[in-house]
């Protein structure tokens, strides 16, 4: 669905000399935000009273990555539910391909009036459902 590209910089490096595992969850939320921001605007919905929330993470660590190693992280939607969905997040060496990492999150929109997960339905699913086919 959708790709994201990260160069692998110093300060993404810890004393051991590959990436640091907290940065594996700014290259995830990089990823997110290239997708909904570029298709669907996530200032729309804020300004509809929706914001995108993420309730959970799970990250498989697969294999290290290091300085200059050029990273793709691929997000598609693994399950839809009434409230929430899961997108699948797979980080991965563009030059050979290996997986590095992958993820799954959990996400519901919240509805800002109310502070709570709003329903999953009519328009507001359907313009996630589109944007996670393009």
């Amino acid at each position: 669905m959708g790709a994201t590209e990260i160069m692998i910089r110093g300060y993404h490096m810890d004393v051991f000399g590959h990436v640091n595992n907290a940065r594996y969850l700014e290259f995830l939320e990089e990823a997110r935000w290239a997708l909904f921001d570029h298709k669907m605007g996530l200032e729309v919905l804020a300004q509809e009273g929706f914001v995108l929330t993420v309730v959970n993470i799970n990250i498989n660590f697969r294999q290290p990555a290091f300085l200059h190693d050029l990273l793709m992280v691929e997000t598609n939607v693994k399950k839809w539910g009434s409230r929430s969905a899961i997108l699948y997040q797979q980080v991965k060496n563009k030059k050979d391909e290996h997986v590095i990492a992958d993820a799954e999150v959990t996400f519901v929109m919240v509805d800002v009036k109310t502070q709570k997960a709003t329903m999953l339905e009519g328009g507001l699913k359907e313009r996630l459902v589109s944007l996670m086919r393009d």
